[in-house]
């Protein structure tokens, strides 16, 4: 059994209160630890322990402070071992299709590439139109960040805010999701043997409901960052008054099959965008609109390519999909699927609870989906591929448009021109054109359209450099 602890001010400690919480292996689920119930208190004593450390991080050089990411991401590449160990004991991610490519490939990326855009970004020098002045513009650390992030990604999603924030002078009191504390316990390892200085990140565990709202509404927090659902998102909007937010919420692109699309290529692609990571990423292909002259072939195709994705133990080699998260996401799949069956749609793949333990999903296939099912309405989160066969193009918008989401989509299309014309009126931050719907590199901006419910700012790179300083203005007077 692992016991994880907090770390406040640079000491390893437990909740104020004392209180523990089961940590759970989703492929059993089965206890493997536990960790500390943090709550107010504790949340409060790590925003004071980062208002202590800002003064003195902040006065760091920069290229020092890209430094120190630099040997984070090198620790982390020598951990990636058994980093990858901890996603699939504590996440389930499937050992060598998903916890490894998360631990070796993406996760020391984001420490190195901060680390790089902080030591060569630069800003405005500018001429006035008074003669005497010499305008110069800087980049200044926000102060105390607030970061708040979810368990399907726990060690990269993480990864795309701490190092931006630690290389422009911030300090960090970090909120995982309870369900992904012990992987944030070994990326906390990481910095501490790194060298990052006692204080300058903070890790406190519990409910998002007590340590995630106090880190929202402390005057000793000046900005937050934060991935998760969109419900979430807009509480924290409201709680956060005037502070600086990037939110990065939930997704239900649609994937549309053009008529001259490849049916095969088409249902490989989204496949993969269905059911990687069982159906849990917010770019997922959540909803799949095939013209009616290749529907047919691409659900029997989209059915073939179902049975690759195999379930079971996710330390074999051979399984590469996992099970779901907690009880509560295979309970809400379980009634996505339910609704969209009693409106309409038929199962033609999957479509229940196979029998292993733990909290596993068969990977499903619906065809027929109606326009008012859940399916089509609201993010799912799990291994569902629904189909719907449309005519005409007014009534793929129809559908597309009964969501509010609008994160990711994907068009299928061999025509640039249809490729061109769906892009540019897809209301999504990212639209891929002929692949998986999940593309994507940590330097490209990730995020919500306006006027959508999926998020606030963009993160990738130098957005997310940006968002973790403010930008100040020197007009420095010379001469009479």
């Amino acid at each position: 059994m692992q016991h994880c602890q907090m770390n406040i001010g640079g000491t390893w400690t437990d909740a104020a209160a004392g209180a523990r919480f089961d940590l759970i292996d989703p492929a059993k689920a089965e206890p493997f630890g536990t960790a500390p119930l943090g709550g107010r208190e504790d949340a409060q004593r790590a925003i004071d322990a980062a208002n202590r450390a800002l003064a003195s991080w902040s006065r760091v050089p920069l290229f020092e402070r890209a430094d120190v990411c630099v040997r984070i991401s090198e620790l982390l590449a020598q951990r990636a071992d058994a980093l990858a160990d901890m996603l699939c004991r504590e996440q389930g991610k499937p050992r060598h299709s998903e916890a490894v490519l998360e631990a070796r490939d993406f996760v020391p990326v984001f420490y190195r590439q901060a680390a790089e855009l902080g030591r060569y970004h630069e800003e405005a020098t500018r001429w006035g139109r008074d003669p005497h002045k010499r305008l110069v513009s800087f980049r200044r650390p926000r102060g105390v960040v607030a970061v708040i992030t979810p368990w399907n990604f726990p060690a990269m999603i993480p990864s795309e805010y701490i190092p931006y924030a630690l290389v422009m002078g911030n300090t960090v009191v970090w909120s995982p999701s309870p369900t992904a504390t012990a992987v944030a316990e070994l990326l906390m390892h990481c910095f501490e043997d790194a060298g990052v200085p006692p204080g300058v990140v903070n890790l406190v565990t519990g409910p998002g409901s007590e340590v995630g709202d106090e880190l929202v509404v402390n005057p000793g927090t000046h900005a937050i960052a934060m991935t998760g659902s969109s419900t979430t998102g807009e509480l924290i909007s409201r709680r956060a008054g005037l502070k600086p937010r990037l939110l990065e919420l939930g997704g239900n692109g649609p994937a549309i099959v053009l008529p001259d699309a490849d049916p095969e290529r088409a249902a490989k692609a989204v496949a993969g965008a269905c059911f990687f990571g069982a159906g849990q990423v917010c770019s997922a292909a959540e909803r799949i609109l095939v013209a009616q002259d290749v529907e047919s072939a691409f659900v029997d195709a989209l059915v073939e390519e179902q049975k690759r994705w195999i379930q079971g133990d996710v330390w074999d080699p051979k399984v590469n999909m996992g099970p779901q998260n907690n009880q509560g996401v295979v309970d809400k799949t379980v009634a996505h699927v339910k609704d969209a069956v009693e409106k309409g749609a038929e199962v033609v793949a999957g479509g229940g609870r196979p029998d292993l333990p733990g909290f596993f999903h068969q990977p499903t296939v619906l065809v027929g989906y109606s326009e008012d099912s859940l399916i089509n309405r609201e993010e799912t989160f799990g291994p569902v591929a629904p189909v719907h066969g449309f005519a005409t193009d007014v009534e793929a918008w129809r559908f597309i448009d009964a969501c509010e989401l609008g994160l990711v989509s994907s068009v299928f299309t061999a025509n640039v021109d249809e490729a061109w014309r769906w892009a540019e009126r897809l209301r999504t931050g990212i639209v891929v054109v002929n692949d998986n719907s999940n593309y994507w590199e940590p330097h490209v901006p990730f995020g919500g359209m306006s006027g959508t419910r999926s998020g606030v700012g963009r993160l990738g790179g130098r957005h997310v450099l940006q968002f973790m300083a403010d930008l100040q203005t020197i007009a420095f007077h010379v001469g009479a």
